[in-house]
């Protein structure tokens, strides 16, 4: 099967080389031309317009969309719809909002093609572990890319499937990511404590190894933190500085307008936007408040 992909990034790169691999052929487009040819070096083709990809699409058209959310998936969108026929399917593969999948949706549908949005997880791994994907849009596109997803996920009746209609596959890929806030926080407090204790003297990356198996915080994520601290288990020449995709935020609003009580998720991303906040002044407010009513001393610069 044929599938179109715009976006040729890490993510996009892996998953073209996947489906190679599983007998599919990709016809990809990026701006970078370095990555476009290195696309047909590998086996599959790579195109330096829109316009190419569609022409070199036999039949009916399948396009995977892996671009930036918001603006970049709308101009993306508006570029490909002259270059489609009835019935054609653009898929949005990226971190987009849900409330803009089920706009496009309905736009989309409403000219004759089909859209199916799909949360995708597995970043730089998905190459070699597979891509969990969380589906919406209608049965019977979902249907027509099975062997697309099949070849994609970590097996073919595991790790994907359609949740719903339109905007559900990154409703729940939003909820997946708060879920990961949460946890990745939690990591990252207990480990912070044992670092602490300085008396006992505590490896690390010992203890990260001895929770892999057996344990019930045992976990994929905790996988991935055993090998990054056996590597750099001081984590010397890292800034304390974390990016959010977007996400999380919009996990807490959901939750919010839903009155669900998320404070797990909400405070692992407020914890999040702290760490980016040069010389802090939420703490030295709280530092000359202490000073105020309790004469307790402050830290000068």
């Amino acid at each position: 099967m044929q599938l179109g992909l715009i976006g040729l990034g890490k993510m996009g790169g892996n998953m073209a080389e996947r489906l190679r691999l599983g007998g599919h052929q990709v016809v990809g487009f990026d701006f970078s031309a370095d990555v476009v040819a290195k696309l047909t070096a590998s086996g599959n083709l790579g195109v330096s317009s829109l316009d190419d990809l569609a022409k070199n699409l036999k039949g009916r058209k399948a396009i995977w969309i892996m671009v930036p959310q918001g603006k970049p998936v709308d101009d993306t969108i508006a570029k490909l719809e002259p270059l489609l026929n009835p019935g054609d399917i653009l898929i949005d593969g990226g971190n987009s909002n849900y409330k803009d999948s089920i706009r496009h949706h309905r736009e989309v549908t409403a000219k004759g093609f089909q859209f199916v949005d799909v949360g995708t997880s597995g970043g730089v791994w998905g190459l070699k572990e597979g891509y969990s994907m969380m589906i919406g849009g209608d049965k019977d596109a979902v249907d027509y890319l099975r062997p697309i997803f099949e070849t994609l996920a970590p097996a073919k009746d595991q790790g994907w499937g359609h949740v719903g209609p339109a905007g559900a596959g990154h409703f729940v890929k939003m909820v997946h990511n708060g879920i990961e806030y949460g946890m990745m926080q939690a990591f990252a407090e207990g480990f912070t404590i044992m670092e602490k204790k300085e008396e006992l003297n505590l490896d690390l990356a010992q203890i990260s190894q001895i929770w892999r198996f057996g344990s019930v915080v045992r976990s994929w994520l905790l996988d991935l933190t055993a090998d990054a601290l056996s590597k750099n288990p001081t984590l010397s020449g890292l800034e304390a500085y974390v990016e959010d995709s977007g996400e999380g935020r919009w996990t807490v609003f959901e939750a919010i307008d839903l009155n669900v009580s998320a404070p797990v998720i909400t405070e692992s991303l407020i914890r999040r936007i702290r760490s980016r906040e040069e010389n802090n002044f939420t703490d030295r407010m709280l530092s000359i408040m202490r000073n105020a009513f309790g004469g307790h001393a402050v830290k000068k610069d």
